[in-house]
């Protein structure tokens, strides 16, 4: 069992992510939507598997809970937002030396718009919508990385 909780099942799916009930609340994460729908979409998908989050509505909020002390283990970050975008998002919290996990979650088709953002400092990239597996997979590289 990691730090973050994350046991390492056998198997797919989101049966395979097996949570240590004594540190599910362990695993932080600040999911970055301007979309109130899908925001919430991703905070009870998050629930679901006992991962505590926050929900920001733009790049520059995100920054700012950052500023404020706030540390997270993941962020799931949209591309396209009013104020700050997920692109300069994640470039500001890479210069500001933030080294969580920080996963694309967007319905940007674009080849080039993709490679911009990754290129920003993503260590993932999911297209919208964002399912429990999906997240389980982002879980598991979560898992990795440390």
């Amino acid at each position: 069992m990691s730090q973050n909780g994350i046991g390492n099942s056998v198997g797919s799916g989101p049966s395979a992510l097996a949570l240590d009930p004594a540190t599910t609340y362990k695993i932080t994460a600040l999911v970055v939507d301007d979309d109130a729908v899908t925001g919430m979409i991703h905070r009870r998908l998050l629930d679901s598997l006992g991962v505590k989050n926050e929900v920001v509505r733009n790049g520059k909020e995100a920054i700012n809970v950052h500023r404020s002390g706030n540390p997270f283990d993941l962020i799931l970050m949209d591309m396209e937002m009013p104020v700050m975008n997920g692109i300069e998002a994640t470039r500001e919290l890479r210069r500001m030396g933030i080294r969580s996990m920080i996963a694309g979650v967007s319905s940007c088709s674009g080849d080039r718009e993709k490679q911009e953002f990754m290129e920003a400092g993503l260590d993932d990239f999911q297209e919208k919508p964002l399912t429990a597996t999906k997240l389980v997979s982002i879980l598991h590289k979560l898992n990795k990385k440390d």
